[in-house]
Parts: C-alpha cells; structure tokens; sequence
C-alpha cells in the first residue's frame, strides 16, 4: 500500500520530495505526486507535510 497526496491539499513546497528515502515523489506542475510502484510506505513523507496533504491509501 502506497501513500498518496491530496491535490487538493497539497501546496507544492516540496518537503516530501526532499525526504523521500527512494525518490518516488516528483513535482508535476505546481503539485507533488507520488509513484505507487516505487513507494516502499515508509511514511517519511507524511511527517513533513505542512498541509497534511499525505497518508497511505
């Protein structure tokens, strides 16, 4: 089970991207996106955002 990121929510700031431990989050636009084939669920990500925009799917 992947995480994923609430568009709607999510403010680009690329915190996420920063502290993925295997680069599966890139910035599309003005978004970050997260590539589900290659997120091991670690959750690193969900600490640092701001928003609150990640958690697992």
């Amino acid at each position: 089970m992947a995480h994923v990121i609430d568009k709607e929510k999510c403010i680009g700031c690329e915190a996420c991207v920063e502290t993925c431990p295997v680069e599966a989050i890139t910035k599309a636009g003005d978004k970050c996106v997260i590539d589900p084939e290659a997120c091991v669920d670690c959750g690193a990500c969900e600490g640092v955002c701001p928003t609150e925009a990640i958690s697992a799917e």
